[in-house]
């Protein structure tokens, strides 16, 4: 059907119900939700519709309905912004970037709209095209696929907590936390408390690992320190105990642990510290007098019960900074683009000597 005939088919429901949600009207027509959201878009550009979300009205029906003081011409034809926000998990780490997220837009008279795509890139893209259809004004997203595509989306998108390769996304704002910095972080922390021989234990299917070794291995050498191990690297695999992917590497870190070849680990995520912690334990290995243990995520590292050192990515932070650019982006869509990286912190507990 001609995007013409797609207009006067919109205008005529419009005109005998008032009101219409793109995604039913779109499966009526047989056409994309997308493709009847930017439709809505070019009516209401004419002053012809009203923009609101999931759908449209007439001008004069939306006009029943708005505050006395609202404007047709504002985002979302006066009616709050509504952001959308998909993330792979709402279980672990996650859930202070939605705090954060879910505050910033509730003090920019925005909505946010949660879904969770289970680590499924194409659950994720289904998501994506839902809200899409639902008529969102922007997009925040922790992706678990291919991202190219995102460029390509008719709303402003903002990438959190992947960060981007050099070259990449060169049209997205990203917003993600420094986890090089925060393995240096540990390091140093380790390095200045006299440990010497240090290992890092860290879950390679994780998509911050890459960063995490990189910090580590840069925080190594600016130390001046030298590897105890023949690598001081040892990554697990998300098989979990029992494997030898997962206890080929552990094993000999407690094997160097017990020997006195290592000193300090830095282990990720919090999960794999603790369970670090109790095997050291059962091996009669001190903590912190043989081995210090800084833990990274600190989502459960303080509940162990000689709580874990931990850096702490600001997690609250980066949801907050997200929503910050993505208003941004649709108040000032030619401002310059953004790669915004927050820093974590250190939390020094017993651990590591404290």
């Amino acid at each position: 059907m001609h995007a013409e005939h797609r207009h006067q088919a919109i205008l005529r429901r419009l005109r005998e119900e008032g009101s219409l949600r793109v995604s039913d009207f779109a499966a009526e027509l047989g056409v994309s939700p997308v493709t009847i959201r930017r439709d809505v878009e070019v009516l209401a550009d004419r002053g012809l519709v009203a923009r609101v979300h999931g759908g449209a009205m007439l001008p004069e029906t939306w006009a029943e309905t708005a505050p006395a003081d609202a404007d047709p011409a504002a985002p979302a034809r006066g009616r709050e912004r509504v952001i959308g926000l998909i993330v792979p998990s709402a279980d672990y780490y996650y859930p202070e970037v939605i705090k954060g997220a879910r505050e910033a837009a509730a003090a920019r008279n925005a909505r946010l709209v949660l879904d969770i795509s289970g680590y499924d890139a194409d659950e994720e893209r289904t998501q994506v095209e839902r809200m899409i259809g639902d008529g969102i004004d922007g997009l925040l997203v922790v992706p678990t696929g291919p991202r190219g595509w995102y460029e390509q989306l008719p709303v402003p998108v903002v990438i959190v907590e992947r960060r981007p390769e050099a070259d990449e996304m060169a049209g997205i704002d990203h917003v993600v936390s420094d986890h090089v910095h925060g393995a240096r972080l540990a390091v140093r922390h380790l390095a200045e408390a006299g440990r010497t021989r240090l290992a890092l234990l860290v879950r390679g299917t994780s998509p911050t690992a890459q960063w995490i070794i990189e910090g580590f291995e840069a925080g190594v050498r600016a130390a001046g320190l030298e590897a105890p191990l023949s690598t001081s690297v040892l990554v697990t695999a998300d098989a979990g105990p029992g494997s030898p992917e997962y206890d080929g590497p552990v094993e000999e870190l407690l094997d160097a642990a017990a020997a006195g070849r290592v000193d300090a680990v830095i282990a990720h995520p919090d999960n794999e510290a603790l369970a670090l912690l109790r095997r050291l334990r059962a091996r009669s290995v001190q903590v912190p007098g043989d081995v210090a243990i800084v833990a990274y995520d600190d989502e459960v590292a303080g509940l162990a019960d000689i709580p874990l050192s931990a850096i702490a990515p600001a997690k609250h932070e980066v949801g907050a900074s997200a929503v910050e650019l993505l208003v941004r982006r649709l108040e000032q869509p030619d401002a310059p683009r953004h790669r915004l990286f927050v820093l974590p912190r250190l939390r020094v507990r017993s651990s590591s000597g404290a």
